[in-house]
């Protein structure tokens, strides 16, 4: 691929990720960073490496294919926290969103050194290069990281994340762009499990699709839709490929297409690259990876951009084992644009099939017209009435066999989970007897330990006797050997006087 045209990107195969050779110094590599396009550059906003925040602003220019830095200005009658502390305009941050709103750059949220206890909202002018921190009002939610920042219209949509007390959230927050107010968001039916690390996309103006993330335990692989006119959560039957659980990774939309990379679950990175068709819930991978590549990494970013009238695929950073900083793209392949669907609630979409079934049951041959004729209204054919109910009854009953499908797996997958449940059931009693039996071995070993230490005990004192005892020793030696002269001596004396007599005896 050449570099000396503007126009590199025309080289590229459409659906196929390409690094781009960069000229001049590249920014430090890392991940957890913001990243979004704007008029043709790559902006992107602090981030982690090895444990360190970072709060450089760096800027890749998409046809020269060049970085450079730019020198925020602070304002300096900025906002100052609660507490009275000054707020740090740019900070070293990780974790936090950035969303591209006209022709300025806001950050909010994440993780830094002297963070206030709620969100804070940023003010980035790429032109002239100033930063402020807003006022904001209303219900400000707590401070945290691994949010979702979604926007819709003039509002911001913020969902889950993990605060600074690493709870897991699972709430919703919403921030008029235009009054700067915080509204927390009372929804209906089951929400997601509270998690962070997941991302959020917005489909047909209407519907918020959350995908992924996780807990402290536990990786998710689950899409949840809340409907925003009516609050109500659901989790819409996708089909298609199965998606590995993961977090950390990063989406985009192109028209209706959810393009999703990177992310991982602590062993190994997400290999593929997944696109999500909106309108048909239908999940597909697009293209793999291998092995420790950067485009499998935990905390890389992917923002969207129209180059020459197309659109393209961006990447940076990540990591899974290293930490990156190479830029990718991607040539999205013209795809069929698709009306929206609307997405039922479960209990909406029940009253609607019971309503339908109930009415063809009574009707299963005629259509009964009223009559009094209207002249501004329209004669409507009966064959063609029965041929649309008949449809949708069939559609009808083809979604009771997917559903009678999907209870048959459910049903199967909860005796695997009782059967295994069982058997660590078993495995628990096995141990507790194991460990009953290793108890009361340890306690005879303790017992044991008591009686030695009196042996030892007795032993130290006989010792600390030793002294005195071969004194009385040496005393008894020196007696025994005096004793032993005394005999010696007088056994002498005694044979001289029994020689004295012999002797007289004789001569």
């Amino acid at each position: 691929m050449g570099t000396d045209s503007q126009s590199w990107y025309k080289e590229l195969n459409y659906d196929e990720w390409v690094a781009l050779p960069v000229s001049g110094q590249r920014p430090a590599a890392r991940y957890k960073h913001a990243a979004t396009v704007l008029d043709e550059n790559l902006y992107v906003t602090g981030g982690s490496r090895n444990g360190r925040y970072l709060s450089d602003f760096q800027v890749f220019d998409l046809k020269n294919l060049t970085w450079s830095t730019i020198k925020v200005n602070m304002d300096a009658n900025d906002v100052e926290s609660k507490g009275g502390s000054r707020l740090e305009v740019f900070p070293a941050i990780s974790g936090h969103s950035m969303i591209k709103w006209g022709k300025r750059l806001l950050l909010l949220a994440g993780l830094s050194k002297n963070m206030s206890d709620r969100v804070t909202v940023r003010f980035i002018d790429p032109e002239s290069h100033n930063c402020i921190v807003v006022e904001t009002f209303g219900n400000v939610p707590v401070a945290r990281s691994g949010q979702s920042v979604t926007l819709f219209g003039s509002k911001l949509i913020m969902f889950g994340g993990e605060d600074w007390n690493r709870r897991l959230l699972n709430d919703v927050h919403v921030l008029d762009l235009e009054t700067m107010t915080w509204s927390a968001i009372e929804t209906t039916q089951t929400p997601p499990a509270p998690r962070f690390d997941h991302i959020a996309a917005l489909h047909a103006e209407r519907y918020l699709f959350i995908f992924g993330g996780c807990s402290h335990s536990v990786f998710f692989n689950d899409i949840h839709v809340l409907d925003l006119e009516t609050m109500e959560w659901s989790q819409p039957q996708m089909q298609g490929d199965l998606v590995n659980a993961r977090a950390g990774h990063a989406g985009v939309v192109v028209d209706g297409n959810w393009f999703v990379v990177g992310g991982g679950d602590n062993k190994s990175g997400a290999l593929e690259t997944v696109v999500i068709n909106m309108s048909k819930l239908v999940v597909s991978v697009l293209t793999s990876v291998k092995g420790r590549d950067p485009l499998a990494s935990e905390g890389i970013s992917i923002s969207s951009a129209s180059l020459g009238g197309e659109n393209f695929l961006v990447t940076f950073g990540g990591y899974n084992g290293k930490y990156y900083n190479e830029v990718f793209v991607m040539r999205v392949k013209p795809r069929d644009s698709l009306h929206p669907k609307i997405l039922q609630s479960p209990a909406a979409a029940a009253a609607a099939a019971s309503v339908t079934a109930a009415f063809a049951i009574a009707n299963p041959e005629t259509v009964d017209f009223a009559d009094k004729e209207d002249s501004n209204s329209k004669e409507i054919p009966v064959d063609t009435y029965q041929q649309n109910l008949s449809a949708e009854i069939n559609s009808i009953r083809e979604e009771k066999k997917a559903l009678e499908l999907s209870l048959r797996e459910f049903t199967a997958e909860t005796s695997a989970l009782r059967t295994k449940l069982e058997e660590a059931n078993g495995n628990y009693a096995e141990l507790s007897k194991e460990l009953h039996s290793v108890q009361g071995q340890l306690a005879a070993e303790r017992s044991r330990c008591t009686k030695l230490e009196a042996q030892i005990g007795d032993l130290r004192k006989m010792l600390e006797s030793m002294p005195s005892l071969e004194q009385e020793v040496q005393a008894l030696r020196t007696e025994k050997s005096a004793f032993e002269r005394d005999i010696e001596i007088s056994t002498q004396v005694q044979r001289q006087r029994s020689g004295g007599i012999w002797k007289w005896a004789t001569g």
